[in-house]
Parts: C-alpha cells; structure tokens; sequence
C-alpha cells in the first residue's frame, strides 16, 4: 500500500511539473546571419523601396507552452541601414530621417505577448527610433524549432509592424503614400 501511494505520489509530482516548463532563452543569431530586420516602404506611390539594418543584436526567451511568458529584445544599429544605393542611405542617415549622429541605436522591448491563433501571436513592446519610444505591436509567426547539426537547438519566428513615421518625429515630407514604413523582421536563435 504505502509503495504504491509514493508511486502514485512521483507520478503527480512529474505530470505537475512537466505542466510547468519555463521559457528557454535564446540568442539571435545575426553572426551566422539568420536574422534579418528589413524594411518596404512605398516610392512615390509608384514602386516599393526596400532595405535592411546589416548590425543589430538581441534575444528572447519563448515556451512553447505558455507564448505570454515569451519576452523579446533587439537593438539595432541605425548607422547600418542599406538599401543598396549609398546616397540614399546617407540621406537616410541625416537628420532628415534617422539622425545617426544623434542616435545611434534603436531599441525594441516587448511588454506583452498574446497568442493569436495556432503558432500566431501579437508581440507588443516599446519601439524607441530616432530618440522617441512609442508602443508598437509585431505579428508573429513561429516557424520552427529543433536541433540544428552543430549540437545546438534553434527556433524561428517571422513578424512585421507597420510605422508611421512622424510618430517618430520623421518629418521629412515624402508625400502620403511614402508616411508609413513596414518593418520586416525574420529571427533564429539558439538556445544558450
């Protein structure tokens, strides 16, 4: 009798604990470059620009089982910005649009995550770009998890936002169909 209540005793001490897992953390990895923050943004209403940050770094942390417990954060490099035409990038640089000089990074911080759907979820945080920190909210796509072949694990989400620049004191006068940027955001991490 006492044999079997400690049996029964372990048995529900694992199926608890195996309810509560906790986030693993994970590291993005932008040196092997299997992340990406890119950008589109309308030209003139005729065609799309595109263009990406080369330099930033971040994590989050993510369970599978319990998404609002995930937390995410990145800070990129504004200086980094290309989009394949290097006028064009140092005017994106300028004072005009992302004032480099004066802030040399940009921030995301999540504060909140919701699941959506099956493997969906809205990502809210506070976006700090051009010296102002406003609240933004991703929609995020998880992609995968596994082992990867060099002994480590990964997984893999996709999101994106849309931005109205003058939220972030960008002034400069593209016309309306250029007043709002979408942010493309493709990340892999390993687990640390």
């Amino acid at each position: 009798m006492l044999k079997n209540t400690l049996a029964a005793l372990a048995l529900g001490s694992a199926l608890l604990g195996a309810g509560h897992a906790t986030a693993a953390d994970y590291a993005i990895d932008t040196e092997g470059q299997h992340a990406f923050v890119n950008f589109k943004i309308s030209h003139l209403g005729y065609s799309w620009l595109y263009g990406t940050f080369k330099e930033f770094e971040g994590g989050f942390s993510f369970d599978e089982k319990s998404p609002e417990a995930s937390k995410v954060n990145v800070t990129l490099n504004t200086a980094s910005v290309d989009t394949n035409h290097a006028e064009r990038d140092k005017h994106i640089r300028s004072d005009d649009f992302l004032s480099v000089g004066k802030h040399p990074t940009a921030t995301f911080e999540s504060t909140s995550v919701k699941s959506t759907g099956e493997g969906t979820a809205d990502i809210t945080g506070n976006l700090t770009l051009n010296g102002v920190t406003k609240p933004v909210v991703i929609a995020a796509t998880f992609i995968g998890q596994g082992d990867d072949p060099w002994g480590g694990y990964r997984a893999g989400f996709a999101g994106s936002t849309m931005l109205k620049l003058k939220d972030f004191a960008i002034e400069k006068d593209l016309g309306p169909a250029s007043a709002e940027v979408e942010l493309i955001i493709s990340v892999e991490g390993v687990r640390k």
